[in-house]
């Protein structure tokens, strides 16, 4: 007889959600110009925009929040958070900040304010718009594995290029290479994983070179119980092992605390470099508050020495882990084109292949958004020709991205599978009327291309 594992937690609080009729979901998604981003979050039933600072927390760590202490310097909630994060990640000095985007500011300031190209496995919006604030330009260069969206079981499809990485090198010199970033795991492309051996490899080319190597570390955990789970080598390691390692062959990271810090805000930034510490403070004081708080209060700096020891047990991660390959599969059960194999935060759809009548120019994975909306009340977020097209700056040509994806990102110890099959039946129902939707026209897209898709308003077409 095979016995399943159930959730390693019980519930102890709940929070009602709100049932909406279609009529009323029509009404409230034109009100927001097709765009869910500007919904009232309790007109939404399932919540999937983001997995970023929605985690449920532990009663380990709301019994932490009692006990922060609010000093402005010095604070005894910024020790015990140093330690947890030097333990876990191994970098010897960290600042933190009020969220993951401050720790991009601050790595772009250090690293690319001088503009030049910055190669990466594939850049997410935050640091696209950091960089391109920054006058510099970001280079993805996925492994073509992870560049189309097919149901190939590849293991790590985030794996960068390296015979590409080498080659933009050579074309642009070290010069012109400020910094090297992976993203661990790739939220572009379904949170697919990065390998252990693609890391080093990367590592090694960018001390070669001179050229900086960092790590956008807002998934690492699920990214490490991956490599512990496929590639040879670490099976009988643990996760934490296994994180040691990897950050131990970067310069520094920076961090959204909001995914596997298991918290819902913070940030931080780290390096083994004694001699960045001092500017890095001062961006940090600049920008954030004083160093030792860094724009977090005391209570939010012990819920997050806690979460980043919880979201790194493999017992939490197996389920985390086993939660979104059960959507996936059930939603490929249903014929819905999803990338393969599931990655760690969400199961992505293929929106091209959906909606394959609707062309890119008229938004299929925002119409898709939209309309898993209006039926279930379930938010989803593009993550295609409104969030990642660029434009020529001077013909002001569009060019739009390989990939044009849905996210259905999973809050972490939030949803049980219920939640999940309603997910799967709401989406179901769209795809068997996907021959009769049509596409979106962009009316505004505010000043920054690589952030348009938070403030964008859309008509129907």
């Amino acid at each position: 007889m095979k016995f399943l594992n159930a959730e390693p937690f019980r519930i102890k609080v709940v929070e009602p959600i709100k049932k909406s009729t279609r009529a009323e979901r029509e009404k409230w998604i034109e009100d927001a110009y097709y765009n869910v981003f500007k919904l009232k979050a309790e007109h939404v039933y399932i919540d999937m925009l983001t997995d970023s600072g929605t985690t449920a927390m532990s009663s380990n760590q709301w019994a932490g929040m009692m006990r922060g202490d609010e000093s402005y310097a010095g604070a005894k909630s910024y020790f015990k958070f140093e330690k947890a994060a030097q333990d876990i990640l191994g970098f010897p000095y960290v600042q933190p900040t009020h969220q993951g985007r401050a720790a991009d500011f601050i790595m772009s300031q250090l690293y690319a304010k001088n503009g030049g190209y910055i190669p990466g496995n594939m850049h997410f919006d935050s640091f696209k718009g950091h960089a391109e604030v920054a006058g510099s330009i970001p280079v993805d260069l996925i492994v073509e594995e992870g560049r189309t969206a097919n149901t190939l079981d590849h293991p790590f499809k985030g794996n960068m290029d390296v015979t590409k990485l080498k080659a933009l090198i050579d074309e642009k010199g070290k010069d012109n290479i400020p910094l090297i970033i992976m993203t661990v795991t790739c939220n572009g492309n379904g949170g697919q994983p990065v390998s252990m051996a693609n890391i080093k490899e990367v590592s090694a080319i960018a001390k070669k070179y001179g050229i900086p190597f960092m790590i956008d570390a807002a998934r690492f955990a699920e990214n490490c119980y991956f490599i512990k789970k496929r590639e040879v080598g670490y099976k009988h390691k643990t996760v934490k092992e296994i994180t040691l390692e990897m950050f131990s062959y970067a310069d520094g990271c920076v961090m959204s605390s909001k995914k596997d810090g298991m918290v819902n805000i913070g940030g931080f930034i780290c390096t083994r470099h004694k001699e960045l510490v001092p500017m890095l403070n001062l961006l940090a004081i600049v920008n954030e508050g004083f160093i030792t708080y860094g724009g977090q209060s005391g209570r939010d700096l012990e819920a997050l020495a806690i979460g980043l020891d919880e979201g790194t047990e493999e017992d939490y991660l197996e389920y985390r882990i086993e939660q979104v390959k059960y959507l996936g599969d059930e939603l490929h059960k249903r014929g819905v084109p999803i990338i393969k194999p599931t990655g760690g935060h969400g199961v992505y759809i293929d929106a091209r292949k959906f909606y394959p009548h609707i062309p890119q120019g008229e938004f299929p994975g925002q119409a898709m958004v939209v309309e898993l909306y209006r039926t279930g009340g379930v938010r989803g977020v593009e993550l295609g020709s409104c969030a990642f097209s660029k434009k020529d700056p001077e013909t002001g040509e569009v060019t739009f991205p390989e990939l044009d994806l849905v996210r259905l990102s999973i809050s972490r110890r939030v949803y049980t599978n219920r939640h999940m099959d309603v997910v799967v039946n709401s989406l179901a129902d769209v795809y068997e009327r996907r021959h009769e939707m049509k596409g979106l026209k962009l009316i505004y897209e505010g000043p920054i291309l690589s952030l348009r898709h938070f403030t964008a308003k859309f008509k129907l077409l």
